[in-house]
Order: C-alpha cells, then sequence, then structure tokens
C-alpha cells in the first residue's frame, strides 16, 4: 500500500505499546469520511482509522477527539472498540488516526440484515428492541464525570442549531429548496425550552453499530463517534428513526420487503420504537415532532452539500447525483411533522 507506511507504524506502534511485533495491514471497505484498516499482530486484531490525507489541520484532528471519546465511553461502560493508541502526529501515516480493537459481527445497511439475522426471521424484533435499549444506555452515561464535559459547549446547545445549518447551507446553495426557510422560521418558533443534556451520539442509526456473528440480535458495539457532543438526545432518536423502515421511506435500512430486509412480522413503527424509549428513559416525548423535523431538515442540509458538489462539477460520486431527490423527499417529511 503505497498511502500506509508499513514499517513506520510498526516501529511507533512498538515504541508506543512496549512491544515490537511484526504487524500484517489490510485495507477495510467503508469507514465514512475516514480511511480504515486491519491491523493483524501478536495474534490479535485491531483497526485503525485515519482521518483523509487531504483533510485540513482542524478536520484531521477530529480522529483524535473521536479517540478520546470512545476511551470515556469505555470507562462508563459502554460498548465500544478498545482504543490501543492514538496520534496526531502526521509524520507516522501522513495524518493523525488512532488504533482500536477489531469487534467480530455485521453491519445492517439497505442491502438487507446480515446472513446469520436474516436466517433467523423469529428473532428479528430484537433488531429494533437492541437498537433502542442501547441508544437509552448511551444517553444514561454520566458525562459530566468524562472528558466530554471539556470536549463539548452543552449551553444553549438547541437553540444554536438552526442557524448553525442555516449558515452551513448557505456556504453551498444552488437551488431552491421548497420550504426550508419556513421550515428554519419554524424551528425557531417552536423551539424546546427545557431539552435534556446527554452523551449525544450525533450519527446514531442501524449502520453504525456492530451487530454480533450470531443470532438472536444483539449489538457488539457502537461505532463512528466523529459527531459525538454533549447535546439533546431526542435528536439522536429523530436520526435514528429517519433510517428505520416505514412505508415510504427511501432511505430505509434493511426495509421489509427489500431482498434480505426485516421480517414485516417482525419490524417495529417508528411508533413503537418511540414508545420503548420514553418508557425506558422516562423522558417527556410530547414536543418530538420538533425533534422529528429538526433532524430530516438537517439531513437535507448534510446531503445538499453532497449534491451540491455534483452540480459544481465538483464531483464525479454518483450517489451524490441521488442526493438531490433525497432531499426533497426529506424535506417532504419535515413539513409532514411540521404540520
Amino acid at each position: 500500500m503505497t498511502d500506509f507506511d508499513v514499517p513506520r507504524f510498526t516501529a511507533w506502534l512498538g515504541e508506543v505499546t512496549g512491544e515490537p511485533a511484526d504487524v500484517t495491514v489490510t485495507p477495510i471497505r467503508g469507514g465514512g469520511s475516514c480511511e480504515m484498516f486491519r491491523v493483524d499482530r501478536l495474534d490479535e486484531s485491531w483497526v485503525v482509522r485515519r482521518a483523509p490525507l487531504a483533510a485540513v489541520s482542524a478536520t484531521a484532528h477530529q480522529v483524535v477527539r473521536e479517540a478520546r471519546i470512545m476511551e470515556a465511553l469505555v470507562s462508563q461502560g459502554i460498548s465500544v472498540p478498545r482504543i490501543l493508541a492514538r496520534t496526531d502526529d502526521p509524520a507516522i501515516l501522513g495524518a493523525p488516526f488512532f488504533v482500536m480493537s477489531f469487534v467480530e459481527g455485521d453491519v445492517i445497511r439497505r442491502d438487507g440484515l446480515p446472513e446469520p439475522l436474516r436466517n433467523d426471521p423469529d428473532s428479528n424484533g430484537a433488531i429494533g428492541e437492541q437498537l433502542i435499549d442501547t441508544l437509552a444506555q448511551l444517553h444514561a452515561v454520566d458525562w459530566a464525570s468524562t472528558a466530554l464535559a471539556d470536549m463539548s459547549r452543552p449551553d444553549g446547545f438547541l437553540g444554536r442549531q438552526v442557524d448553525r445549518w442555516l449558515s452551513q447551507l448557505d456556504s453551498y446553495r444552488v437551488r431552491h429548496l421548497p420550504g426550508i426557510d419556513d421550515l428554519a422560521a419554524w424551528l425557531r418558533t417552536n423551539l424546546p425550552q427545557h431539552g435534556d443534556l446527554t452523551v449525544m451520539h450525533g450519527d446514531y442509526k442501524l449502520d453504525n453499530v456492530i451487530w454480533a456473528p450470531t443470532a438472536p440480535p444483539r449489538i457488539a458495539c457502537i461505532v463512528d463517534f466523529e459527531m459525538t457532543t454533549v447535546g439533546d438526545p431526542l435528536i439522536d432518536l429523530a436520526w435514528a428513526m429517519i433510517f428505520w423502515p416505514e412505508e415510504g421511506n427511501p432511505i430505509a435500512l434493511a426495509a421489509p420487503g427489500s431482498p434480505n430486509g426485516i421480517h414485516p412480522d417482525h419490524c417495529q413503527t417508528p411508533a413503537q420504537l418511540v414508545d420503548r424509549y420514553a418508557v425506558t428513559t422516562g423522558r417527556d416525548l410530547s414536543n418530538f415532532d420538533w425533534y422529528q423535523v429538526f433532524s430530516a431538515w438537517k439531513l437535507a442540509i448534510v446531503l445538499e452539500g453532497s449534491y451540491a458538489k455534483h452540480v459544481r462539477g465538483q464531483s464525479r460520486n454518483p450517489v451524490h447525483e441521488v442526493f438531490g431527490a433525497i432531499v426533497d423527499n426529506l424535506l417532504i417529511r419535515a413539513r409532514r411533522f411540521a404540520q
């Protein structure tokens, strides 16, 4: 691999762990905005998560922040990969990175369930239960006693969100988006006055957890803490529901009726999962429609950034062209909850 200096990485890892050893490195497909590599060493498997080589400094250092968050969550008993080492020195691999434990398991994606789960359809109901119960556990963390207290800006969190994301959109607007500004006005007018503050994952959904490799469904660990902060937990819940199967949802993961989808007799409705969260946590969800509007509106703005790159000829990724229609659908969803 021309972009992964194996000898230098081997020497660095041996020095920081105090255990010099040969390593084998294999690229891993996926990883979102960061690059991922499997490392086999001393009969153990690890994963390197590296910032993009072309990232600017402020963005590149986010992987070290992510590793610190994971260390804090491990100390609170949350199931996340264990951090072996981390560094913000780009001299080792060209960008900051961290090394975490390799967790055996599978991911649920749009193309369906992993084979062990689709071969045991009667247990598919545990998928939604596990998704909600694990989120409730994350939201119960005593964040004030961890490093997250110094890594977040919890004061006024909810009140900052609308202006923050409108500013993001203004940096790349390329077309008229029906209702986008009216929705922003609705969100400001109806802003909840007393939102809770918890650890907020920031991108919690079916494909950001690792499922144990055997049935019945069990979440082995949560992954991807790039957007994690201290914020309103109901944003996480609403975000997860955007990707949960529901009739007419084009971005649902493993939807019943699709190849290898969740069995239709064992797939809860979003309302059932929201009720389960309310019962488990005791939180008041009477204003949950606000969070449904905000999360769909925010995701539309996030995806519009990639669609704008396609329109401007700055991206050749065919998925970015598809994002245009998805953005339109998300704004329809947001307007439905705002009625």
